[in-house]
Formats: structure tokens, sequence, C-alpha cells
């Protein structure tokens, strides 16, 4: 039977770990997470910020829906897009993904 299932016999005390050891373990984990995680997103969501801030009457953009079109008119939070000659969509302007080049929506 003992095959199957050892026998575990009792162990000495081992010596534990130092406190410095664990602080630097803990230090360590903490820095991969804030590199791995952290950093990127909160580069993303400034780029995403100073994209919507600087959407301007004229632009073209691309929303996060896939919508493409001109912008009309830009008020605090909303702004309106025209994605056919007249047919203006109003929308958020968090929802605005992408400012695309001039010219664009027409090439297209």
């Amino acid at each position: 039977m003992n095959l199957l299932f050892p026998i575990a016999y009792a162990q000495e005390a081992g010596q534990q770990p130092s406190l410095t050891y664990n602080l630097l373990l803990f230090g360590g984990m903490f820095f991969l997470f804030w590199l791995i995680l952290w950093r990127p997103q909160s580069k993303r969501a400034k780029e995403h910020r100073d994209l919507v801030g600087s959407v301007s009457k004229g632009d073209e953009i691309m929303t996060s829906g896939g919508v493409l079109g001109k912008v009309m008119r830009v008020s605090d939070d909303y702004i309106s897009v025209e994605v056919s000659e007249g047919v203006e969509l109003k929308l958020q302007k968090s929802s605005v993904a992408a400012a695309l080049p001039k010219g664009t929506i027409n090439q297209i």
C-alpha cells in the first residue's frame, strides 16, 4: 500500500524566510503588476481623453460602433455626426474611437 500512498514522516521545523525577502517579493510582484497592467491602461486612457478633447467641427471620425462620419457640431458632452447627406446622429463624445485623415470618407 505504500506504493500508492507514501507515508509522510514528521520533519524538523525549517528556517522561516526573512522579512526582507518577503518585502522584496511583494514589491517585485507589485512592480510587475504596475508595469503590465496599470501603466498601459492609463496611457491608453490618456490618449483617448486627448483624442476626445481635440475633436472639432469638420473632423472625420470613427465611433466605437464602427460608424464613420463628419463632425457637424460639438458641445460639452455630445457631438453631431453627419453619416450621410442630410442624416445626423447625436453621439456622446466618449464614443469616438479614432480621428480619420481628411478625405477618408470620400475615398470609401
